[in-house]
């Protein structure tokens, strides 16, 4: 199981609007250039933290992107599941796999486990707590410099 560049590029663009915070809508463009993330890449990612109510657009000039909540009440295990698809260890588990042998599997209480216990941590980890690391560490989730978050 491995998660894709979509939940590590929400991740760190989430940080990245949690680093601006009170600073006012960030663009895309910015962001895009901060965390060498591609343009197009963050518009599709948007599109989806959008509907999944993390973040907001501000339209018009000044416009771009803030964080819908507080950075304390945005975990990552939230924006993960906005944009990736189930991070389940096996497929027996994805919803409608019509495993036949789930009724009588042994193994199945393991795998299940192992989703718990990421999704468990994930939740346990909030976008505030990633920033204020950044904070610390003067850099961005790439390593960069990262100015702002001070």
């Amino acid at each position: 199981m491995r998660l894709s560049t979509k939940g590590q590029y929400a991740v760190r663009a989430m940080v990245n609007l949690a680093c601006h915070s009170g600073e006012g809508p960030v663009t895309l463009k910015e962001i895009s250039t901060e965390e060498g993330i591609s343009l197009s890449y963050l518009e599709q990612l948007f599109v989806k933290l959008r509907k999944g109510k993390i973040v907001k657009s501000v339209r018009g000039p000044g416009g771009g992107y803030m964080l819908a909540k507080t950075p304390s009440d945005i975990s990552v295990g939230e924006v993960i599941a906005v944009v990736e698809e189930p991070l389940n260890p096996v497929a027996c588990l994805d919803s409608g796999s019509g495993c036949e042998r789930a009724e009588r599997c042994i193994t199945q209480k393991v795998w299940k486990g192992l989703a718990e216990k990421i999704a468990e941590f994930l939740n346990s980890v909030s976008i505030e707590d990633l920033s204020h690391e950044a904070k610390l560490h003067g850099v961005n989730a790439t390593g960069s410099n990262l100015e702002r978050c001070f």
